[in-house]
């Protein structure tokens, strides 16, 4: 592996090698580099030649970087690759706070960590010339096909730092279209049944008043809106992660089939993170949204957050019919009364309520807390969101699904337990 500690980068003939494994590092950690830019960095390198480091860098960097956010993974990995060893020290602490908490990670750039753990991952082993060999490989994929179905099924709480990275790139990979709801507006259709009247004076007064044809409009049909509205909160805070991972997915990939996408957190106080989403880098975004949510992993106040959300936002983020994805475990420490009435109202102003609660993972689950008997009544559907596949449920529910989940045997459950009036 080259070195640059000095103006001279070593010999010569290892320049596209050393090149080529860069430019791999640099795939491992998200940036979009292929076989046609390794060829023009090293014809750019050469072109440019090697007296001057930072010449070395800015040349590398034309080559391999083509969005803004890719700027700081590319610095990252330049100065841990071409082996500065008083940054090297520093990018192996970033991968420490991975394992000791949440509250930790969100402060290290999520650049530097993503340069890191691709850079430090174990190289593959070189190819083997096998010519005139004529043993067999048999490879037995049942091991791998069993490993995805239990990532699957296991709860992101028990996940390690790796299987939770593979989670989230699952979840992000995930597909979601929402149905179309009919529009107030009205668009040209040959097959419609109202006569557009305006387009008819236009073209009688081109005509002279004469009226030809009528052209027919109908209403139009446009996908609904999605609003989620995520519990930050200390119990709450590795599942609401990983579902503002698929928030994010669903925020940038504007052309398959939904309306816009606005997301909220919530613990001590209301947090509106939509403007962070829209950044393309997953990292990047959320840790701009850990910062703006300065109540993360901390107390849980529902009814307050569901209050200054109807207050301040429902009117904005509603009025289209928009559906609404509550994730919270629901185990409020206020007046059940006072979170009913939120609910109620949030119910009333939102097209569905589908409420995602992580306690669902555990069997005979029951509406026993104050707060999950308070909000079960006002919703539409209840599920579980504890694991991949749970999240995949839910998105075919957001998909056109009417399947209430759990709220039928739960609302049973609290009917049965009611006392009856004599």
């Amino acid at each position: 592996m080259a070195r640059i500690g000095a103006p001279e980068i070593p010999e010569h003939g290892r320049l596209a090698e050393n090149v080529a494994h860069f430019a791999r590092a640099l795939r491992a950690a998200g940036l979009k580099v292929g076989p046609g830019r390794v060829s023009d960095a090293v014809r750019a390198v050469e072109a440019a030649g090697f007296s001057d480091r930072r010449d070395f860098y800015w040349v590398l960097h034309a080559c391999f970087v083509s969005r803004p956010e890719e700027r700081t993974v590319f610095a990252q990995a330049f100065r841990l690759f071409w082996r500065d060893p008083r940054y090297l020290e520093h990018m192996m602490a970033l991968l420490v706070p991975s394992v000791r908490g949440l509250q930790e990670e969100r402060a290290a750039d999520p650049g530097a960590r993503r340069a890191a753990e691709a850079l430090t991952q174990e190289a593959p082993p070189p190819p083997q010339d096998h010519a005139g060999s004529e043993d067999v490989t048999e490879i037995d994929a049942r091991a791998t096909a069993s490993a995805d179905e239990r990532l699957r099924s296991l709860d992101f709480a028990q996940m390690s730092a790796d299987e939770m990275r593979a989670a989230e790139r699952a979840v992000s990979r995930m597909a979601l279209g929402l149905p179309q709801i009919q529009s107030r507006r009205m668009r040209a259709d040959r097959a419609g049944r109202s006569p557009d009247w305006r387009r008819v004076l236009a073209a009688s007064a081109r005509r002279g008043g004469e009226i030809g044809a009528l052209p027919m409009r109908k209403k139009g049909v446009r996908p609904p809106d999605l609003v989620a509205l995520c519990d930050i909160s200390g119990s709450m805070s590795e599942y609401s992660r990983i579902v503002l991972h698929f928030l994010h997915a669903v925020s940038n990939r504007r052309d398959a089939g939904w309306g816009r996408v606005h997301a909220f957190t919530f613990g001590t106080r209301l947090t509106n993170i939509t403007r962070h989403l829209d950044r393309r880098d997953v990292d990047a975004a959320l840790s701009a949204a850990g910062r703006e949510a300065a109540d993360w992993e901390g107390g849980t106040r529902i009814a307050e957050s569901l209050a200054a959300f109807n207050r301040d936002w429902s009117r904005r983020v509603l009025a289209r019919g928009a559906i609404v994805l509550l994730i919270t475990d629901g185990l409020e420490r206020g007046a059940p009364d006072q979170l009913a009435r939120q609910m109620e109202r949030l119910r009333l102003s939102a097209r569905r309520v589908i409420w995602v609660n992580p306690l669902l993972r555990f069997d005979g689950f029951s509406p026993r807390a104050a707060g999950i008997r308070s909000m079960l009544p006002h919703v539409d559907s209840f599920r579980a969101g504890h694991s991949i596949r749970a999240l995949e449920d839910l998105a075919s529910v957001l998909a056109g699904s009417m399947d209430a989940g759990e709220r039928g045997r739960l609302m049973a459950m609290l009917r049965a337990a009611q006392p009856t009036q004599p």
